[in-house]
């Protein structure tokens, strides 16, 4: 049976658009035959997203999508990476997973106000309780899309895009710097917590090729098991190269579309890419 896997979704537990209902029906509809929702450093919608799959009968995956830390050890710069948890058996307040979240909540709701503060002096708009509605009260669910969605609403900018260009990105005026719990932290986490860890989008985190290399060893070394094939839509070339790293370093692999919404229209839930020949899915070890 040939598997069509999309593994890597948001719901708007998180930044993405859809309920996690809405989200596995459109998975359903688009031919998916299993599923993951991994909202950003939560699973509160995971519970919602079970109930829909199993009245469709489209087998899910436990997931969340973790954000993490990696310093290079030769240059000590620290790097944005997101790990993908799938297939937890344990995701309770008092699991391994859980308690991470603790800290990552505190993280995110600190790290959203910090950037709020930043924005309100820039544009003499107060931010903060706009921008909690958007993300459904949760100071933790605040993301900078729900950020660039009040630019865009306060008429700042026309765009998503240019919200991360002019205020939101790095070494931009309302940047905040990243202070995530490590990439093996959050690797260990999800594997005590009885899933697999995948590296996410690995070509997306602009790293140089050196760079990116090293992220695959260490994350090896961290007890990751799998990674994201490259999207649908990056070029041939980025996908060869990401296939003798896969091979060379015996990597199981995932399928993703990354789905947020049809703000984001490049990415569209189902639309995975194909497995090589010799490479594994993922979801042998579910």
């Amino acid at each position: 049976m040939i598997v069509r896997a999309d593994l890597h979704t948001h719901s708007h537990f998180s930044d993405g658009q859809l309920s996690p209902t809405d989200l596995v029906t459109a998975a359903h509809q688009a031919g998916v035959t299993l599923f993951a929702l991994t909202d950003h450093d939560t699973v509160d919608g995971v519970a919602e997203a079970r109930l829909q799959a199993e009245l469709l009968g489209m087998p899910l995956v436990n997931g969340i999508e973790l954000s993490t830390q990696w310093t290079r050890a030769t240059t000590k710069r620290a790097w944005s990476i997101h790990v993908v948890g799938l297939g937890m058996t344990e995701m309770g307040p008092e699991s391994p997973l859980g308690r991470l979240l603790e800290t990552q909540k505190d993280i995110r709701a600190e790290r959203a106000r910090q950037i709020c503060a930043k924005l309100e002096k820039i544009t003499k708009r107060p931010a903060w309780d706009a921008v909690l509605a958007k993300a459904g009260g949760r100071p933790e669910g605040i993301t900078r899309s729900h950020l660039a969605q009040w630019l865009m609403q306060e008429g700042w900018v026309t765009k998503l895009q240019q919200a991360f260009d002019r205020f939101l990105g790095e070494g931009k005026p309302a940047y905040v710097p990243l202070s995530w719990v490590t990439m093996s932290e959050g690797v260990a986490a999800i594997r005590a917590s009885g899933g697999q860890a995948v590296l996410a989008h690995p070509t997306k985190n602009n790293l140089t090729a050196t760079a990116l290399r090293q992220l695959l060893i260490d994350f090896k070394a961290a007890g990751g098991q799998a990674v994201e094939l490259p999207l649908a839509n990056e070029p041939p070339a980025t996908r060869q190269m990401m296939n003798r790293l896969i091979a060379q370093h015996e990597f199981w692999v995932s399928t993703a579309s990354d789905y947020h919404g049809d703000h984001q229209p490049w990415l569209k839930i189902g639309h995975v890419p194909s497995l090589a020949d010799g490479q594994r899915g993922v979801w042998e070890l579910l």
